[in-house]
């Protein structure tokens, strides 16, 4: 088991990140914690002389390379990034604006690609490391009306995860796409979660019933966050960690049936989806 790391997590007052970050530390590592603002309260949250809190905004790379830079001046290197920072959508694709489909995608996918450039050169000097997107089972899945903007997010996360795996298996660097389904987390407060301004009539019955159910799923989502925080520092801490992790039962499950639905589309479309080749030249 690796021990001593340096752990980077984004979007630490809250949440996954905060849960993260208090697991780190109770297991002996480092830990560099982003915020937006108030770092003091994070700070006396957990009076630790391994916390060292750095403010800044993912969606703004000139903050995230001083960040960086802050953190590697701090403890000298980085072994662990967590890429945690992200917030969701509520809204038919009709009724969310230009404008919030690219704040969406600014935060949960340009803000991850912001701090993984900034982090790579120094892990890549060492020759070492783990990056861990927080991606969701909504990156396999779009479950359910209202949520297609914040799950194309997770598609992008599960893709870029995937393809930085392959870029950087030479360096020894890992990368795991870590995929939650419902955790009992302040997900649908207002800084983690907004509706589309534009709430359409013809979408009352479906993206309308999404919204009134989001309000009373809160407070009984499933996961355990605690759980899953110890899952991730336990994966950080392997020596072969996967490529993608779903977790949660309820993630594991759709998962599951997303590929078996899959599979069993390509199966009954196999003929005709094969039909396109040249014909073969004798």
């Amino acid at each position: 088991m690796k021990q001593n790391q340096v752990w980077f997590v984004t979007g630490a007052s809250k949440g996954f990140g905060f849960e993260i970050t208090k697991a780190a530390l109770k297991a002996g590592h480092k830990v560099v914690a982003t915020v937006r603002s108030n770092p003091g309260r994070l700070s006396s949250q957990f009076n630790s002389k391994d916390l060292f809190v750095v403010v800044l905004d993912v969606t703004k790379e000139g903050q995230v390379k001083d960040g960086v830079k802050q953190a590697i001046d701090q403890f000298g290197r980085i072994d662990v990034l967590v890429n945690n920072a992200g917030f969701g959508l509520l809204g038919a694709i009709e009724e969310i604006s230009d404008s919030e489909a690219k704040r969406q995608f600014d935060t949960n996918v340009f803000g991850l690609l912001n701090v993984t450039r900034a982090v790579l050169p120094f892990m890549r000097k060492e020759r070492l490391g783990h990056i861990i997107n927080i991606s969701s089972v909504l990156g396999y899945a779009t479950l359910f009306p209202g949520l297609a903007i914040y799950s194309a997010t997770k598609f992008a996360v599960e893709g870029i995860s995937e393809g930085l795996s392959l870029e950087l298996e030479p360096f020894g660097i890992s990368v795991t796409a870590v995929a939650p389904g419902l955790f009992r987390t302040d997900f649908t407060s207002s800084d983690s979660y907004q509706n589309a301004e534009a709430e359409l009539e013809a979408y009352k019955d479906t993206v309308g019933l999404r919204r009134v159910a989001v309000k009373d799923l809160h407070g009984n989502q499933p996961g355990d966050p605690a759980k899953l925080a110890s899952v991730v520092v336990q994966i950080a801490s392997g020596d072969h960690p996967p490529r993608h992790l779903p977790i949660g039962r309820d993630s594991v499950a759709a998962i599951r049936a997303k590929y078996n639905s899959t599979a069993k589309e390509v199966d009954e479309w196999e003929e005709l989806s094969s039909s396109t080749d040249h014909a073969v030249v004798a």
